[in-house]
């Protein structure tokens, strides 16, 4: 009696770009093209910064009631906010 024949799985891809395929002794290396890397300007960073080290010092507020920062996202948030007021290259809001 013939074994069976089984179906091959195919495996998804995804929407990236593969640039090469490095093989190793012990593995394979996919190396990924992808060229849409967020940009944030040098005031954008120090603003962040800013905002980060008052978050660990525990003196980070928001907003005019002045309430106080718990997480490093809402830190984050806040540093770019303020970095945008004045001016500086930062990315659109993510909806």
């Amino acid at each position: 009696m013939p074994p069976k024949k089984t179906a091959a799985k195919r495996k998804k891809t995804t929407t990236k770009k593969i640039k090469k395929v490095k093989k190793t002794t012990s593995r394979t290396i996919k190396i990924s093209t992808k060229k849409t890397v967020r940009k944030y300007s040098p005031l954008a960073q120090k603003e962040v910064a800013k905002e980060m080290r008052k978050l660990k010092k525990g003196t980070a507020v928001s907003g005019k009631a002045e309430i106080p920062v718990e997480s490093r996202e809402q830190a984050i948030a806040i540093g770019l906010s303020k970095a945008r007021k004045k001016g500086a290259k930062v990315p659109k809001k993510q909806k």
